[in-house]
C-alpha cells in the first residue's frame, strides 16, 4: 500500500472552510494578519492557538520577524516555573511546551526563567520514566512529547532516563503495528507522532518495528476520498491526516520532506529560522 498524497491534499482543501478547522485553531487567515491577531493577546488568548499561529507564520520569515507580544507568553510563567494556558490559570506541561516552542521560534527564550521551567517539567517525571501533565499525574505519550520536546529545545535532555523512557514508549506498539498513548488502550495514528518523535529525540527509535508502524498508518487512509483516520475504516479528519503524514515523514517515507521531531515543522523551515539556511 502506498501513500495517496494527491488525494490527501484534495481532502484537506475540501474541508478548508469547515467549522472543524476553527475548533482546532486552523482558521483561514492571511499570514500577514497573524502578527496582529487576537491569539497573541495575553489576557484573552489561549496558549494552544498562540502556538498554532506562531507555527503558521514561521513559514514566512518576514511575518515571523514582525510578531510582537504586547504582554507576551513569558507573562504566563508561574513562580514554580510552570505555565498557565490563559488568564484562568490552568497549569499543564502542554503549556510549558507551547510557551518554550513559541519563544524559541521567536528567539525570545531569554524572556523566561528557563531553569525554573526545566525544573517544573522534570518534577512531572514518573517512576516509569514517563511524564504527566502535572507532578504525580499519569504518564501519557502526548505529555511525554511535550516534556521531551521542551527539554530538547532547551538543551536539557540529560534529565531524562532515556533507556527507561524508551522502554515505556516502545511498549506502546501493539500487534497491528500501531501505537497507543498509554497501557491497555487502542492504537491511534496520532501517536505515530507523539511516540515516534519522542523516541527519535532520545535516540531509541530502533526499539520499535518501524515497518509495521508505517503499514498501520497507510491502512488508515481513505484511498478513495483522501484523509487518514485514527484506525482502519474509521472516519478521517485533518488532525489524524496531519499526524499520519508527519509520522511517515519521521519514518523517512519516500517523497516526504523531513520534519523536525521537537518543533513539528519541516527541517528546512527550522534550519532557516535558526541557522539562516
Amino acid at each position: 500500500m502506498k501513500l495517496e498524497e494527491e488525494k490527501h491534499v484534495q481532502y484537506i482543501l475540501s474541508v478548508e472552510k469547515v467549522d472543524l478547522l476553527v475548533m482546532w485553531g486552523m482558521i483561514p487567515i492571511y499570514c500577514t494578519q497573524l502578527a496582529r491577531y487576537k491569539f497573541w493577546r495575553f489576557l484573552t488568548g489561549w496558549m494552544f492557538l498562540t502556538l498554532t499561529s506562531c507555527v503558521a507564520v514561521s513559514f514566512y520569515r518576514k511575518v515571523l520577524a514582525q510578531v510582537f507580544f504586547k504582554s507576551d507568553v513569558a507573562g504566563l510563567q508561574n513562580e514554580d516555573g510552570s505555565f498557565s494556558g490563559d488568564m484562568w490559570g490552568e497549569i499543564d506541561t502542554r503549556f510549558s511546551y507551547c510557551a518554550i516552542c513559541c519563544l524559541a521560534l521567536l528567539r525570545r527564550l531569554d524572556k523566561i526563567n528557563i531553569e525554573k521551567a526545566v525544573s517544573y517539567i522534570v518534577s512531572c517525571k514518573n517512576l516509569d520514566g514517563g511524564f504527566g501533565c502535572t507532578p504525580g499525574a499519569e504518564s501519557h505519550a502526548g505529555q511525554i512529547f511535550c516534556c521531551v520536546g521542551a527539554l530538547a529545545i532547551t538543551g536539557c535532555l540529560s534529565y531524562i532516563d532515556k533507556d527507561l523512557l524508551g522502554w515505556w514508549l516502545c511498549e506502546r506498539q501493539v500487534k497491528s503495528g500501531g501505537l497507543n498513548g498509554r497501557p491497555e488502550k487502542l492504537p491511534d495514528v496520532c501517536y505515530s507522532w507523539w511516540v515516534l518523535s519522542s523516541l527519535i529525540m532520545i535516540d531509541r527509535v530502533d526499539w520499535i518495528d518501524k515497518n509495521k508502524l508505517s503499514q498501520f498508518i497507510l491502512e488508515c487512509q481513505d484511498t478513495e476520498n483522501g484523509g487518514i483516520s485514527d484506525r482502519p475504516d474509521d472516519a478521517v479528519d485533518v488532525y489524524h491526516t496531519y499526524f499520519g503524514v508527519a509520522g511517515l515523514s519521521l519514518l523517512e517515507y519516500p517523497g516526504l520532506k523531513a520534519i523536525d521531531p521537537a518543533y513539528a515543522l519541516p527541517v528546512e523551515v527550522v534550519d532557516r529560522i535558526f541557522i539562516g539556511k
